[in-house]
């Protein structure tokens, strides 16, 4: 996650996000921090302009190890939303910041533990709201 690299954001998802960074305090500043920097290397465009491949707020996505090959569907949302066992990964968790305003084909390395590392990779975007026209979410 620390490498500088370029994420697609909404308008309205920046503002958002910057809205929780800010208010965010406690076990969740250290989090916040880390999707602060995130947002430090946002490209913010309008949601209608927003590319359909891209990982935005309430998008349900497929992700892939890239080591093992195994796939798993989760749904980036908000930190009051967050469910693990409903497959909803709140933005404050490191996976959850780490896949926001990425496209389809694009990998992330990811840390595990015992210092190994694996890859994550973007294999679709099942919902996007903004491609739904939801730009209410």
């Amino acid at each position: 996650m620390s490498e500088a690299r370029k994420i697609y954001l909404t308008k309205q998802d920046m503002e958002r996000l910057q809205s929780l960074v800010d208010s965010s305090s406690g076990r969740d500043r250290h989090l916040a921090d880390v999707l602060e920097e995130e947002l430090g290397h946002a490209i913010v465009m309008p949601q209608k302009k927003i590319p359909p491949d891209v990982v935005t707020m309430n998008s349900r996505l497929v992700v892939e190890d890239e080591n093992t090959g195994a796939r798993r569907e989760i749904t980036l949302v908000y930190p009051n939303a967050s469910n693990a066992e409903a497959g909803k990964v709140s933005v404050l968790a490191p996976v959850g910041s780490a896949v926001l305003g990425l496209k389809i084909g694009e990998s992330i390395e990811w840390p595990l533990p015992g210092k190994r590392t694996t890859r994550l990779r973007i294999i679709s975007v099942e919902y996007q709201p903004e491609a739904s026209g939801d730009y209410h979410l």
